[in-house]
């Protein structure tokens, strides 16, 4: 029976799949399907939001709107169910089901393997100011007018092995993580700079991992209030440090 109530939303395109939000609904009604959290039945869901603290990207909200009635039995049988099923071993960090935190290795190329001290491109650093790290530049930083600006997920630099000369060179750099830094403050920090600093341009660089996606929101989320006209290019590496897309 369907009853105008509160029930949790989840914005899809926000939500990194993380899984911080599962075990914080005691009823069971958040589950990680294909890499983002869903509710799984209506019924199961209680409305109370016991949940949306728990989400890094800001991706839960509460609605009012026309919803199957929460239904204690029904959640009771849920988790009895649940309790019976086996449980699969945890990949890495046991409170997240984030696809990015997957450990793997990578076997290095023979032919890299015998000339690992012998870089066959320039080593210097295109860095030019201090400090990098989004929560700690200032917005009126003067390094950052009219600047073109790069916004980096903090694990780029160690996966693409040229950052320096392909990224960097010319740019101003912020770096930090949007899985386990404050998004609020991210969303904050960037409409201040795109608001005041007069940037040139803009690219935001990530890693191929669901987490990642979370920065690009935050910036667009900040462009728009803004009311920036920025077109950001968006740059995106895999793990094993290649170039998979770069579009604006």
């Amino acid at each position: 029976m369907k009853v105008r109530r509160k029930i949790i939303e989840i914005d899809e395109e926000l939500c990194n799949g993380c899984g911080q939000c599962v075990p914080a609904c005691a009823e069971g009604a958040l589950e990680i399907v294909d890499g983002k959290a869903r509710v799984i039945g209506e019924q199961y869901c209680d409305g109370l939001g016991a949940c949306l603290g728990e989400c890094p990207t800001g991706a839960l909200r509460i609605v009012e709107r026309e919803a199957e009635d929460f239904d204690e039995r029904a959640v009771e049988e849920l988790l009895a169910r649940k309790r019976q099923e086996p449980q699969a071993p945890p990949v890495a960090d046991p409170g997240c089901g984030c696809p990015g935190s997957q450990v793997q290795m990578f076997a290095m190329p023979a032919a890299a393997a015998g000339r690992i001290s012998a870089p066959t491109a320039p080593t210097g650093s295109a860095l030019t100011h201090w400090p990098v790290q989004i929560r700690l530049v200032p917005p009126t930083a003067p390094y950052l007018r009219g600047a073109h600006l790069l916004v980096a997920a903090d694990c780029v630099p160690v996966a693409y092995p040229f950052f320096h000369q392909e990224l960097l060179a010319g740019k101003v750099v912020m770096v930090g993580c949007p899985k386990f830094d404050d998004r609020q403050m991210y969303v904050d920090k960037f409409r201040q700079i795109f608001a005041t600093a007069g940037l040139a341009a803009l690219t935001i660089a990530i890693m191929e991992v669901p987490c990642c996606g979370g920065m690009r929101a935050i910036v667009q989320e900040a462009l728009s209030q803004a009311g920036s006209s920025l077109r950001p290019e968006v740059v995106v590496i895999g793990a094993r440090g290649h170039v998979v897309s770069r579009s604006a």
